[in-house]
Order: structure tokens, then sequence, then C-alpha cells
């Protein structure tokens, strides 16, 4: 094989590699789509809305009553589109002695929870 045709062969396989890994940079780059309707309220196990994903309604979380999260999910991502505001906790059972925080309801959005929630209690 030539040098030419051994050269042309070594510059294809770099520029290949380029722009794949230019394409899953750029996928990356690209914001994440979420879907958390009107009336829920949704918990994500990553931050940025990533991961595993939990959604709420009043069907499921009484108003009042401590939730805690299924087994084995910790949020780190959460939203509020009910209409009622929610407090979100640290300790699974809605205990005040750990972090907890009220969130208005309509359309909070918080990317990054200041704490890993593991239940919640919407209020009337």
């Amino acid at each position: 094989m030539s040098y030419r045709v051994r050269s042309t062969i070594g510059l294809a396989l770099i520029v290949g590699t380029m722009l794949g890994g230019a394409a899953v940079a750029q996928a990356d780059a690209e914001p994440r789509q979420f879907t958390c309707d009107r009336g829920e309220f949704c918990v994500w196990a990553e931050d940025s809305y990533r991961g595993w994903v939990e959604r709420m309604d009043l069907s499921m979380a009484n108003p009042e009553k401590c939730v805690p999260l299924p087994d084995g999910l910790d949020a780190r991502s959460f939203t509020n589109r009910t209409d009622r505001a929610v407090t979100v906790y640290q300790d699974r059972n809605c205990s005040p002695e750990a972090d907890f925080s009220t969130y208005p309801g309509g359309g909070t959005y918080v990317p990054e929870a200041p704490f890993v929630v593991r239940a919640i209690q919407l209020w009337n």
C-alpha cells in the first residue's frame, strides 16, 4: 500500500471520528425534553429532569397527607404543575427534622433540588 493511500485512509478515519464525536456532543448539548402535564407534580431521579420520572396527581396524593416517593427513588429535580402548594421533604416520612421546602403551584420548575427529595405533601 502506498504512502498516499495510507495517508488518505488515516485522514478519513480521523475525520470520521471527529464528526462522530461532534454529533454526540451536539446531541448532549440539546435541551432535554420532559413532560409534566398540568395538574401533575413530577420528580426525576437526576438533575435537569433526567433519569427515572414519577408523576403524581390528586388521585395519588391526598391533600395534607405525607406521600413518600416509591422505594429506590430519590428525586434531584422536580416540577409542580398542580394548582396547590407542595412541600418537598428530605425525609421519607415528611419529618420537619430534615430539610423541607414549599413550592407554589401553577408551574414551579426546579432543575436542581436544594436537597434529595424523598416525600411530598400537597396542601389545600
